[in-house]
């Protein structure tokens, strides 16, 4: 056996058993990735995959055994490949952060612009996508460092701490009926035509269930992943904002005075930002570094801890 029948297992079930697809991914041919898994197959003497003709259908019993078996291998050589490149240059290499638009285009700057100062030759590869997608990448050793508001923590493969808490604001136009009150309410907003995010970014949950817990039925006019085209919306005219506190900050000086912004804490609750490393995962000098820049609680000693399982959280 050897780790191209193993990373070929992997790739098929990333790709739900199709094996045209994980040969497309591979860069091979689907005939050679099927040969190879009958081969590891014969040589442990089970059948990792049940089939309907040459068609993979579902894993096997045993399969799910030999699944999490190659899991582990294929993580401790993820870790011997980083182990190698801390000791042969331990002040260089390439940090992958996996994060969603808003952490990306408002939180992480200071961040990465005070790792690339600490390490400048560290490279900063930065991978944009869903809560969901974040952990994939974790999960796939496309990142070490993941960081997010939703889905996290839902990921027992995952080792997550708490980063920081935001709540979301409400922004309108300076001369909305509304941005003359200072405290909203949910009663103020429903009858308003709502530019907000997705449901799977940014606590979008959490407004849901505000309203609902109301038996209120919110106008959503308008959904996006990018608070900087929920501003831009609500510049226009098309209707109220709901954005994450960290889009705002700069507000008056973006706007030019044309919107104005009212916290909503009171309405949605407080949102908790997660970083998020791959459980077992070995992480780099820098990587440590980069958590203390996120937040001045994630220090070395803490994260040690949590990835040997002896720190499920701490308090914010």
């Amino acid at each position: 056996m050897n780790l191209h029948q193993f990373r070929f297992v992997q790739e098929a079930l990333r790709h739900k058993l199709n094996l045209t697809e994980a040969a497309r991914a591979l860069h091979t041919s689907q005939p050679g990735v099927s040969k190879a898994i009958i081969e590891l197959e014969e040589e442990l003497g089970i059948e990792i995959f049940a089939r309907h003709g040459k068609r993979l259908k579902r894993v096997t019993e045993p399969g799910e055994h030999v699944v999490r078996s190659i899991e582990i291998i294929m993580r401790e050589v993820a870790n011997l490949k980083r182990i190698g490149e801390q000791f042969s240059a331990q002040d260089s290499g390439t940090l992958s952060i996996a994060t969603t638009h808003t952490q990306a285009r408002y939180v992480l700057p200071q961040p990465v612009a005070k790792l690339r100062i600490a390490y400048p030759k560290v490279n900063i590869a930065l991978h944009q996508g869903t809560p969901e997608q974040v952990a994939r990448m974790l999960l796939d050793d496309v990142a070490e460092v993941g960081i997010a508001t939703e889905s996290l923590a839902q990921f027992d493969e995952l080792v997550t701490l708490p980063c920081y808490e935001w709540e979301h604001m409400i922004v309108l136009p300076a001369a909305h009926r509304l941005a003359a009150v200072e405290r909203l309410s949910l009663e103020d907003l429903v009858h308003e035509p709502l530019i907000t995010y997705h449901p799977s970014f940014t606590g979008r949950t959490r407004i849901d269930q505000a309203f609902a817990a109301r038996r209120l039925v919110p106008r959503i006019a308008l959904e996006a992943i990018d608070s900087d085209v929920i501003t831009t919306y609500v510049r226009l005219g098309l209707g109220v904002g709901i954005v994450a506190e960290m889009a705002v900050r700069d507000l008056p000086t973006l706007s030019g005075g044309e919107l104005v912004a009212r916290p909503a804490g009171h309405l949605f609750g407080r949102n908790l930002a997660r970083v998020a490393f791959r459980k077992g995962a070995y992480l780099r000098h820098f990587v440590y570094k980069f958590a203390e820049f996120l937040s001045e609680r994630l220090d070395r000693k803490l994260i040690e801890r949590a990835m040997t399982g002896h720190v499920a959280d701490y308090q914010i």
